[in-house]
């Protein structure tokens, strides 16, 4: 059964250089266990691994995992779809990717001018 479309609701990502694997989860409404399986099926998630195997995620891979959430639930893609999709060279060019990066920017603007108001 495939969750219901939630990107329009996803957070924005915080302006930080590292986020753990809960602050991922968090962002991208996906669960840890669920990213590390992903993190074995798609090459591009490469997560920095640190003491005892802690992950720290980037901000492209948060994006990444945005959009691998996006073609497995929303757009209803298996895992192999979704691989072969992520692998073409399409993909700077998909739609989902520039909308996702479009909102973020959006809404960091939104926080800077409430910055500026106050």
């Amino acid at each position: 059964m495939l969750e219901p479309s939630l990107n329009n609701e996803l957070p924005p990502i915080p302006g930080k250089r590292y986020f753990t694997i809960g602050e991922v989860s968090d962002l991208c409404s996906v669960k840890a266990h669920v990213l590390r399986y992903w993190e074995q099926e798609f090459p591009q998630l490469t997560p920095v691994k640190r003491r005892g195997n802690r992950r720290y995620y980037q901000r492209q891979d948060v994006l990444m995992i945005r959009q691998i959430r996006s073609l497995l639930y929303d757009q209803g893609y298996t895992i192999g779809g979704a691989k072969q999709k992520l692998s073409g060279s399409d993909i700077k060019d998909d739609v989902t990717q520039t909308r996702q990066l479009i909102h973020q920017m959006i809404a960091e603007l939104e926080e800077v001018l409430h910055v500026l108001e106050s």
